[in-house]
């Protein structure tokens, strides 16, 4: 008997009948084996004909394997964390990089603090996921300017994420809260935490951290052959 059919499907107290139970229990079975045996397809390449699963084996492990390396030439992994040095990985960030290292913000605060949004784990990785990508496509196709300014969707966030650290601050000298269109934080306080000099061609690139090459399996940046940051040596 169909399950949405039985008369007895009725909740008793807090829990199925027995014939309801037993009829989900025995559709989760049939589900679970159907989607066992469509796995089962895909690992072993049963949906190829016999004479073409080898050519199927290898290019797999050949797409697998060509995965793996972009995975670890990119720094995929490093990019779930919020080292500022990550940033520098391959974009072109390296006077945003400096100046933020030499502000009092870089005692506070990282690159992650500031520029995504902490109001939700989906909509913070959802924001770095979409900015990382739009990011990597200007990088990769030399479409960066010569400065870089936030997005407007980047802008909300900063002006959000200001407010959400300097909240008492802003609490105790704002007489009202800016209306859409007014003044952003930045409009005043210019020189935090970036300083006014962006371009590309602002600061040496002597002290942009760097990253071993991609065979070495410990992929530490360093800045002159030192630890970007001493003190997390031993961490």
């Amino acid at each position: 008997m169909p399950c949405g059919t039985s008369g007895s499907a009725a909740i008793a107290g807090a829990g199925l009948s027995p014939a309801r139970y037993n009829c989900v229990l025995k559709s989760n079975l049939v589900a679970m084996r159907s989607l066992r045996r469509l796995l089962l397809a895909l690992v072993t390449l049963k949906f190829l004909p016999p004479s073409w699963r080898v050519a199927g084996f290898l290019a797999a492990g050949g797409v697998a394997g060509l995965g793996a390396f972009v995975f670890h030439v990119s720094r995929a992994a490093s990019y779930l964390s919020d080292d500022p040095e990550t940033c520098v990985n391959c974009h072109v960030m390296g006077p945003q990089y400096l100046t933020w290292q030499h502000s009092s913000h870089a005692r506070q605060a990282n690159c992650n603090d500031c520029h995504v949004p902490h109001d939700g784990w989906l909509r913070h990785y959802a924001f770095k996921a979409r900015d990382g990508l739009w990011h990597a496509t200007v990088f990769t196709l030399r479409w960066e300017p010569q400065v870089i300014h936030l997005s407007r969707a980047a802008r909300d966030v900063v002006e959000s994420n200001c407010r959400r650290c300097h909240g008492e601050v802003v609490s105790e000298v704002s007489a009202r809260q800016h209306a859409t269109g007014d003044l952003r934080c930045w409009d005043c306080h210019r020189e935090v935490p970036h300083g006014r000099v962006r371009s590309l061609s602002a600061t040496p690139g002597v002290f942009r951290p760097e990253l071993p090459a991609v065979i070495q399996p410990k992929q530490e940046p360093t800045i002159g052959g030192r630890p970007v940051r001493p003190d997390k040596k031993g961490s």
